[in-house]
Order: C-alpha cells, then sequence, then structure tokens
C-alpha cells in the first residue's frame, strides 16, 4: 500500500457505541480512550495527517492504529504482548492471596499488613503489595457507617429530600442544628509556620480553655447562614435560638425547618413553641441519618477551615473565630447542589442492605 493511501474505516453501530463509550469512560488508559479516538474520526473520513494535527500525534502513529483496526477490528486495539521475563507467581498463588485476604485473619493481629500476609503466602512483602494494588485491597483501612432504624425512614427521607428537590413557594426552608462541645485548644508550644519544603508543625499536645456549642440554620435556597454560639445547649437555648431565626426570616414566609430527633428539639417547651407558629413546619430527620441535614456539610467545612487547626486561648477567642467564618461564608453564600432523588437514596440503601446481608449469611 502507497504511504499517502490511507485505510478506509467503516464502523458497526455497535463498534461506534464501544469507541464512544472508551473515549467518555473516565477510568480508562489515556493510550486507549486516544486509540478510540483516531478510529472514529478515521470513520468520519478525516485524513492521517488531520487525526495526527488534531490529537497531536504523529502520522506514523495514525496509520498504525488505523490498519490495525482494519485487519482486526476492535481486537486491533488492544496492546500486543511485551517481551520480557515470564511471570513467576501463577494465578493459583494470586487466587490464594486475595481468598486469604478477604476470608482469614492473622493470628494476633485484626488485619492483615504486607509483612504479615508475606509471611503467611511465603512471597516479597513488594510482590504481596503489587496484587493488592492490582484487586483494589487495602486491609489497613477502615470505615464506618451505621444504617437507620427508623421505622419511618422511607417516608421522612421523601419529605425532606423532596424539600430540597421541589421547595414550597412562598417559603423558606432551614436546615437546623447544633455543633456542640466545641473546645477552644491552645497548643502547648508555639505553632512552626509553613516553609518552602517544610510543613506548618504544631506539637500533639494542648490546653483546653473551655467549650461552647454552635446554633446554625442554613438557608438551602441560598446558602446563607444564622448562626450564634451559646455556653449550653438545653432546650432553652434552642428555643432563644429560634426566636432569633424568626427575627430573621421575613414574616410574609411560611418555615420548614429540617432538624435531628435530640431530646432538646422534643421538648414541651419547643412543642409549645412551634404550636404558637403556624407557619413554622417541622422535618425530623430518621435516627441515625444526619447526612441528610445539609446543615451538617456546613459544620464539616467550618471543621476544616478554622476548628481543627486553629489555636484558641479563650471560649471568647473560638466564638469570635466562629463568627468570623460565617460572616465570610455569608459574604459570599453559594448553597449546596442536592442531586440524589429520594428514589435513588433508597435504591442505594436497599443495595447495601442486600450486601450486609449476603456477607451475613456468607460468614453464618
Amino acid at each position: 500500500m502507497a504511504w499517502g493511501q490511507a485505510v478506509r474505516i467503516e464502523l458497526s453501530d455497535e463498534e461506534r457505541i464501544e469507541l464512544q463509550t472508551r473515549i467518555r469512560r473516565r477510568k480508562i488508559a489515556r493510550g486507549d480512550a486516544m486509540r478510540a479516538e483516531i478510529i472514529l474520526l478515521a470513520a468520519d473520513g478525516m485524513s492521517n495527517l488531520g487525526i495526527a494535527e488534531k490529537l497531536r500525534i504523529t502520522r506514523v502513529t495514525v496509520a498504525t492504529w488505523r490498519t490495525r483496526f482494519a485487519a482486526k477490528r476492535l481486537d486491533g486495539l488492544l496492546d500486543e504482548p511485551r517481551p520480557g521475563a515470564p511471570r513467576k507467581i501463577g494465578d493459583d498463588k494470586i487466587a490464594e492471596v486475595i481468598t486469604t485476604t478477604l476470608e482469614k485473619l492473622p493470628a494476633a493481629a485484626t488485619h492483615w499488613s504486607t509483612r504479615s500476609m508475606a509471611r503467611a503466602s511465603g512471597l516479597a512483602p513488594s510482590t504481596v503489595h503489587r496484587i493488592w494494588r492490582a484487586f483494589s485491597l487495602q486491609p489497613h483501612r477502615s470505615e464506618t457507617f451505621k444504617l437507620s432504624t427508623d421505622p419511618l425512614f422511607i417516608e421522612k427521607v421523601r419529605d425532606i429530600v423532596g424539600l430540597y428537590l421541589n421547595p414550597p413557594d412562598r417559603a423558606v426552608v432551614l436546615c437546623v442544628d447544633e455543633k456542640t462541645q466545641v473546645q477552644a485548644l491552645d497548643r502547648s508550644q508555639p505553632i512552626l509556620p509553613l516553609r518552602p519544603g517544610q510543613a506548618e508543625r504544631r506539637t500533639h499536645d494542648y490546653k483546653r480553655h473551655g467549650t461552647t456549642s454552635l446554633f446554625a440554620a442554613l438557608d438551602v435556597k441560598i446558602g446563607t447562614i444564622i448562626g450564634t454560639c451559646m455556653p449550653r445547649h438545653r432546650a432553652a437555648d434552642f428555643r432563644r435560638f429560634l426566636d432569633m431565626v424568626e427575627k430573621n426570616v421575613p414574616a410574609d414566609l411560611d418555615v420548614h425547618v429540617v432538624m435531628d430527633n435530640a431530646s432538646s428539639h422534643k421538648t414541651k417547651l419547643i412543642r409549645d413553641w412551634f404550636a404558637k407558629r403556624p407557619r413554622w413546619h417541622v422535618h425530623f430527620t430518621p435516627t441515625s441519618a444526619s447526612w441528610i441535614n445539609q446543615v451538617e456539610r456546613f459544620f464539616g467545612m467550618l471543621t476544616d477551615d478554622q476548628i481543627r487547626r486553629g489555636a484558641h486561648r479563650s471560649v471568647r477567642e473560638l466564638e469570635a473565630a466562629i463568627t468570623t467564618y460565617i460572616d465570610a461564608h455569608n459574604a459570599d453564600p453559594k448553597p449546596f447542589r442536592w442531586v440524589k432523588s429520594a428514589d435513588e437514596i433508597l435504591a442505594a440503601v436497599q443495595r447495601f442492605c442486600q450486601r450486609t446481608n449476603a456477607i451475613q449469611d456468607h460468614s453464618a
């Protein structure tokens, strides 16, 4: 074939869909995505030189993959076996390491390490590490979870998510909660600041200077925060906070409040407060489901940005820092974007429960 004659590419519907999927897929090697794009451009009638200029690769590379696809179709885009020493560890040994990792525990530990697995399997720690990495196994990591046992879980999820995705007209939706026992901590020695090539350093020990509790209400639509700090978090304190919120909400709007089932939220004092205000509507989150209350996301941001690495020599300093953070947040508010529908959330919970039950049945 002459150099200037490019192989003509015609794709079936299935081949085009597969190539387009490879380009859009997030977890795919860059080379595989590039080859798929070469073939799609070739099928659209683009010349080798045009494809090379568009993708910033050589014309030889374009011609090579175009020719291989014409000869072997999708199989032609796979990497050919490369020269090198044959693999010394067989599939059976790899399966043994994986099975042991998933189904057994070491005699004197709660989880496997590369060294303990190496001793148990007779392999080198580096080999165990490569096997684990290839199969996305991380025995050293552990995460927590807790499923809600609320009998009205489904109804509450649909109610609250409905408020987030389709808020009622002439109403404001507020996510309310307290961040309790926020400690004013100061390091026992001065913090050494960030320097080129060196992270900020601080002592591991600290001095306690008291605590405060932050009451906060997040406007779901706008993203602003109404917040105040109080020494305690009793029902009387919560009522004072509600009075403060009421003063900041236009009188002609209904108020929908999303909050958890804390005892201070359900006392007679609070029930009477809501009963006297018919424009206020309370929506309780399911038990053990704080993730559905959007103000918890703000508390996480506050902790990461201000509290965790801050040094506060008094409760007054801590409260001033919290107030400054809220003011800065409200100066440029950005609402959190809720994207999951109630059906999607419930389906995910159902899948998790099914997997959990399957694991328990297998372990029994």
